[in-house]
């Protein structure tokens, strides 16, 4: 896939990087999903779904919405509590905090979104959160972005401040995607299709 730019579709499809300050944390996020999307083979990525069996809403839309709620609570946080998260952290793990979908939906999708995968990471048998971490750990994302990363109940012992607030941005992301497509909350979607969540 070494024709396809992905480092132009990541830029466009996440205008949320211009809120990284740090230059280094911003270009780790893009290369975490470059990698991320050659090895999956992705032609777009506009076109890696929300969910495997929900198409009608892309990744795309799901990271922002996430990011988007994400920075919204914190600066409510910040003048309506006093507390001080750390901004640069939220947004890299909420644009973090799905890119190991570049590898779990590939075989959810047409053939004619996919170049290649990488036999070596593409498939489910790693939660996508999971290999997100892992995609993050990779490029050298510091430890406060990924320990903001893995979403999903029980995968880490302890959560900051930083990591609550991704984990309830994306609980309201998807409880508002799961409803729209299928009428159920997040939880209901989870115990109905037994997959992780998202």
């Amino acid at each position: 896939m070494g024709n396809v730019d992905y480092e132009t579709q990541i830029r466009e499809a996440y205008p949320e990087l211009d809120h990284i300050e740090d230059d280094d944390c911003r270009e780790r996020v893009v290369e975490a999903w470059r990698l991320g999307l050659g090895r999956g083979g992705w032609h777009h990525i506009a076109d890696i779904p929300y969910a495997w069996n929900i198409h009608e809403t892309t990744n795309v839309e799901h990271v922002r919405g996430v990011t988007e709620i994400a920075i919204e609570s914190v600066e409510t946080q910040r003048e309506r509590h006093g507390a001080d998260p750390d901004m640069d952290v939220v947004v890299a793990a909420c644009l973090l905090h799905d890119v190991g979908k570049c590898y779990e939906y590939t075989e959810y999708v047409d053939d004619d979104q996919l170049g290649e995968p990488d036999p070596t990471y593409e498939g489910d048998t790693i939660p996508h959160s999971l290999s997100s971490y892992a995609l993050a750990h990779e490029v050298g994302c510091e430890i406060p972005v990924k320990r903001a990363i893995p979403h999903f109940l029980g995968e880490i012992p302890s959560r900051t401040l930083e990591a609550e607030l991704v984990k309830s941005a994306n609980s309201a992301s998807s409880n508002a995607i799961t409803q729209a497509a299928m009428g159920l909350t997040l939880s209901e979607w989870v115990s109905e299709y037994s997959q992780t969540s998202d």
